[in-house]
């Protein structure tokens, strides 16, 4: 029984300690803060053994951890903030903006990023990194390189990240991210003092950009696409042939078992984003890719710009938000609804991406009506990663902009 005991103790030390643990390696949080915060944790489980009977040092040692693992958590959340702008001797360059902010958009607090060696210069704004639900902040690192050509705002949607709580999830619909989208863009026209700016999507974003340059082409100088989302049901039903040739072909005998008995997309129920899931990481074997599996729990905790709780919500985030919104974008068909846009259009695309078909991408390019379109192919698949953003960055500042901002 004691044994048992002390093996239960164990595993409450190592949890209660997690939180301080996670402080200086994935957030924010000044070094002096987390280090008073471990040195507490240290003295408290010396207390465990110390303090005699062992029941009362047991109860006063977990009893201060607990309240120490409530203060990491609060402290990362206070300390969330994207890191400064600088130069090679780390000062902040004079005129760079790196800021972490909370803004009002119809009604809602919703939270962005902006951050760009130079304020005066373009906007682009960066709709997030996919999902439904992924947030824009855990891509930082992508958009880096833009920074000394662009202001790169990038926005925590509703329903995902900060912006978690900031609707309810009944409200996420097709309005209202156009909507908000629209809004904010208002705000930074008005901010920067800036005729148009920039968007730019990637997988589901790239859905909500279509959307918006559609809706409001005189508010952007270019929409710039990226694992282009067209045909919603010919792009699942593509992919989910695709995983289970590719899987015969492995002779996955288990994981072909699995996607018969699930049948092809359109799924809905309790258990649908399992089925989408299922054969959506057998694609991303295909590309070489990461599995959502894996990748989605871990991608918020490289952001400093989320506390403890955020990063959290941004995994809570990009599930909840899937089942309520993927199930209304079934009829996206953007070779029959958006057809011609208003707005100059760069669209990227994988060679070898198979979760936004390439094959679908190049066909809608070439129906696509546009003042000016370009289709700029990438190596790799869905994305963008390491070997594709030298690629995007010079296409980024020495086409896109260099090709539709007016004082270029």
């Amino acid at each position: 029984m004691k044994i048992i005991i002390k093996i239960l103790v164990a595993i409450f030390v190592i949890l209660l300690c997690l939180p301080v643990v996670l402080l200086p390696l994935t957030t924010s949080v000044p070094a002096w803060t987390w280090i008073l915060l471990a040195i507490a944790d240290v003295m408290l489980i010396v207390t465990l053994f110390r303090i005699t009977p062992a029941g009362r040092g047991i109860t006063i040692g977990l009893s201060g951890m607990i309240l120490v693992s409530i203060l990491a958590i609060v402290v990362s959340q206070i300390f969330a903030a994207t890191p400064p702008i600088t130069d090679g001797n780390g000062k902040p360059i004079p005129n760079s903006i790196a800021s972490l902010e909370k803004v009002n958009l119809n009604g809602s607090e919703q939270w962005i990023t902006i951050r760009g060696q130079d304020v005066d210069k373009p906007i682009l704004l960066n709709l997030g990194m996919g999902g439904p639900g992924g947030g824009g902040f855990a891509t930082r690192s992508l958009f880096e390189p833009l920074e000394k050509d662009f202001v790169v705002v990038s926005w925590d949607e509703p329903g995902t990240g900060k912006s978690y709580n900031a609707v309810p999830f009944s409200e996420l619909n097709k309005q209202r991210f156009v909507e908000d989208a629209h809004a904010l863009t208002l705000y930074l026209r008005e901010r920067f003092r800036q005729d148009k700016i920039y968007v730019y999507g990637v997988s589901w974003t790239s859905i909500l950009g279509v959307w918006l340059v559609q809706e409001y082409p005189e508010l952007y100088y270019a929409y710039i696409g990226n694992g282009q989302m067209v045909n919603i049901i010919r792009d699942d039903v593509m992919g989910y042939e695709l995983a289970l040739n590719y899987s015969v072909e492995r002779g996955d005998a288990k994981m072909v078992e699995t996607l018969q008995r699930n049948g092809p997309p359109p799924y809905t129920g309790e258990d649908m984003l399992d089925k989408y899931v299922t054969y959506l990481d057998v694609l991303n074997d295909y590309m070489h890719s990461p599995h959502y599996t894996v990748i989605v729990p871990i991608v918020p905790f490289i952001a400093p710009e989320y506390g403890l709780v955020d990063k959290i919500n941004h995994t809570r985030g990009l599930i909840r938000s899937f089942e309520v919104v993927y199930p209304q974008l079934q009829d996206v068909d953007f070779t029959t609804q958006a057809a011609k846009l208003d707005v100059p259009v760069y669209i990227f695309a994988g060679r070898n991406d198979v979760n936004a078909m390439s094959s679908l991408v190049e066909e809608y390019f070439n129906i696509l009506e546009a003042p000016h379109k370009e289709l700029i192919w990438l190596n790799g698949g869905h994305g963008l990663d390491g070997s594709s953003l030298g690629q995007f960055v010079d296409v980024m500042v020495n086409k896109v902009l260099a090709e539709t901002y007016p004082n270029k």
